[in-house]
């Protein structure tokens, strides 16, 4: 299957150090040599890089692990296809607008009976179960909220709603951000942790590399990672729920939602 990773910040924060270990398992240490992608929210503005080629091999993917882009929210995603071609229109995330902000998505899993779902507004570009879904999920939020719900948590809970009915079709590991809120939802397998003061040193799993975030942050810093599987192997990493949801935002979880829920 296909790995995610997410950031949420309170702070511009780079993610080159998490990205370094995560690119490698693009055709390195991992088999997931179908393309990648990675999405940065900036000042306002949204900038992605995909590329169908492993990100173990890839020179783009090898700038951005040394190119400090600073971002609140970034979310990244490394393939291994299941259904659809290996090319650039079914390289996660995708993206959408909404509500006049860019919504970005990357999906884990496979699913089974998802071509039943009909989009509401938005259409696929690729042939991928992936981005049919996100299509579907986004016009189902359009039509039960024309705008921003003055009351965030209702939105929250609809999203999560739909989660639960896209776990009902095979695995939905997700990612999902407007730039502001990071939402995560569990089916199988997602991890997050969170860095804050007092700060100490991190080693990646899959690259010789080490960073003490004491000598990079301040001690009002705080940056949360998600990821598939944890990338280092010297910090604690808390381990998701299946049918569980988190929003983020500056790097702390805002509202929690789980199976037990009703939505």
């Amino acid at each position: 299957m296909c790995e995610l990773l997410g950031m949420s910040a309170n702070v511009p924060t780079d993610i080159c150090f998490s990205f370094t270990g995560f690119l490698r398992r693009g055709g390195g240490t991992g088999p997931h040599r179908d393309g990648w992608g990675i999405a940065f929210y900036e000042e306002g503005g949204y900038r992605e890089f995909r590329d169908p080629h492993p990100s173990a091999d890839s020179p783009i993917a090898r700038l951005i692990s040394d190119y400090p882009i600073k971002s609140h929210v970034v979310i990244s995603h490394i393939r291994q296809a299941n259904v659809g071609d290996i090319c650039l229109a079914n390289t996660h995330p995708f993206t959408r607008e909404m509500w006049g902000r860019q919504w970005c998505y990357a999906h884990n899993g496979q699913l089974g009976g998802w071509q039943a779902l009909v989009p509401a507004f938005y259409q696929a570009v690729g042939d991928t179960d992936s981005e049919h879904v996100f299509c579907w999920l986004m016009g189902e939020l359009r039509q039960r909220f024309t705008a921003p719900p003055s009351d965030p948590e209702a939105l929250w809970k609809a999203l999560h709603g739909l989660c639960e009915r896209l776990h009902e079709l095979g695995v939905f590991n997700m990612l999902l951000t407007d730039g502001r809120h990071l939402y995560c939802y569990c089916a199988t397998k997602l991890v997050h942790i969170t860095r804050r003061a007092p700060f100490g040193e991190a080693r990646l799993c899959d690259a010789e590399m080490a960073v003490d975030f004491v000598e990079h942050t301040t001690p009002a810093d705080v940056v949360s990672v998600i990821a598939t599987e944890p990338l280092t192997d010297n910090e604690r990493w808390t381990h998701m729920l299946p049918g569980e949801l988190l929003v983020w935002r500056d790097g702390e979880i805002m509202a929690h939602y789980s199976c037990m829920d009703g939505d």
